[in-house]
């Protein structure tokens, strides 16, 4: 019979692949200012972090309204542009509007969701046409 502390590094692993594995898979774009009206606050200039992390949701996470206010951790997988994500930058993002009816239109149609030019920038190269990402709430 093995000791018990031969066991943690196991566990340890199989921990940290169960959390891994609660992440969804989606795809990102972009849009740029003015930002404003959303359809989560409107005009509402405290509805942005001051970070400017912040996105609209794409119709496969829009939830009737439900994904406003909503945060998420991000992070780029691969992108079209070779090189383009920042590898190991994960960032958090809030959900301000609906990608569908937002004031600017996204540099991709489509997508999960779709990043102020700060939340693409923190985890890819600026202006990048479209991110495969990693995302969870």
């Amino acid at each position: 019979m093995s000791k018990p502390s031969s066991w943690l590094p196991i566990l340890f692993l199989f921990a940290h692949l169960i959390q891994a594995s609660q992440a969804d898979l989606g795809t990102a774009s972009q849009y740029h200012p003015p930002y404003t009206p959303t359809a989560c606050f409107g005009n509402d200039p405290t509805q942005f972090p001051s970070s400017n992390l912040f996105a609209a949701a794409g119709e496969a996470i829009w939830d009737n309204g439900a994904a406003c206010g909503r945060r998420y951790l991000v992070s780029c997988i691969n992108s079209v542009l070779p090189k383009a994500c920042k590898k190991g930058e994960t960032v958090q993002i809030k959900i301000v509007d609906r990608a569908k009816t937002s004031k600017t239109r996204p540099t991709k149609e489509g997508t999960t969701m779709v990043f102020s030019n700060a939340a693409l920038s923190a985890i890819a190269l600026p202006n990048t046409p479209s991110l495969n990402i990693d995302f969870k709430q």
